[in-house]
């Protein structure tokens, strides 16, 4: 099954940087809408032939970005906020409203704040939720799409990647982060991840001993004092989620390069055999 997934996506399975889920999930919102890639011959040289434009909506600071970078696409970034961080062509405006003609495909990441845990503090602020008018334009425009959020928004049958399909680790620590797409065309992943090793989580700007954290945050409150030893090094947040342009808040927001990057190699392989 691994080799089936690599040549799926038109990679060898072993990748430097890169490593192929071994089992595979297909997910898609509109099955049979965009039919999963075929594996398509000469997939590397027409990758270094011709560019794909994809837009990059509620960009942030790029993770995404570098990932359909390294998968062969041109980028260019549109977000609310400025972005001076951000390693391709930016646009400060508003994504409901920015225009989607000129190019191939289009990513977005609507803001998950409104769905993440940090919905139940005391303290919380509200947050807009903009996945379904998101998915309203994109359906709009005709074009192959993807949608990115975290467990509990309302993405309609998303796959689910994480940290350890990619073996993305630093420092003894393996990169525990889920993060959930969903699409208008089939996308193959891994079913299962594994959390074998010590998990670093990133979140709260802050690199975080997740089994540690829970065992602190397990204990009575009145009893439990501060936490020790759960906060982890910067560098082993940088270095597990693959990213070294950014600061720590915005690395607390990221995708993971690598996730990008294994769905763009699914996604240029579908454009090219559809072009052909």
């Amino acid at each position: 099954m691994r080799n089936w997934a690599a040549a799926a996506v038109g990679m060898p399975g072993g990748r430097t940087g890169l490593n192929v889920p071994k089992s595979i999930h297909i997910g898609s919102r509109l099955a049979g809408t965009f039919p999963a890639a075929a594996p398509c011959p000469n997939l590397k040289k027409k990758m270094r032939e011709r560019k794909l434009k994809l837009l990059d909506l509620f960009c942030k600071a790029g993770g995404a970005a570098m990932g359909y970078h390294r998968a062969g696409f041109e980028v260019v970034g549109v977000d609310i906020d400025p972005q001076p961080r951000y390693p391709f062509e930016f646009h400060q405006a508003d994504a409901l409203t920015y225009p989607l003609d000129g190019f191939d495909v289009i990513h977005a990441s609507p803001p998950c704040q409104a769905y993440c845990a940090l919905k139940t503090m005391r303290n919380k602020r509200e947050h807009p939720e903009l996945i379904n008018s998101t998915r309203d334009k994109l359906n709009n425009s005709g074009k192959p799409w993807i949608i990115e959020n975290v467990f509990g928004s309302p993405l309609v049958n998303p796959i689910m990647l994480c940290g350890s399909h990619f073996n993305c680790n630093s420092g003894g620590y393996y990169l525990r982060r889920h993060r959930y797409f969903e699409s208008n065309f089939l996308l193959l992943a891994a079913s299962k991840c594994s959390h074998n090793h010590p998990t670093v989580g990133v979140y709260g700007c802050k690199a975080r001993d997740i089994a540690k954290e829970k065992r602190h945050y397990a204990k009575p409150k009145e009893t439990r004092g501060k936490p020790i030893g759960v906060v982890l090094s910067k560098e082993i947040a940088f270095g597990a989620m693959g990213i070294d342009w950014m600061n720590q808040k915005e690395l607390s927001q990221a995708i993971p390069p690598a996730y990008s990057e294994f769905i763009g190699r699914q996604l240029f392989q579908w454009k090219m055999r559809e072009e052909n």
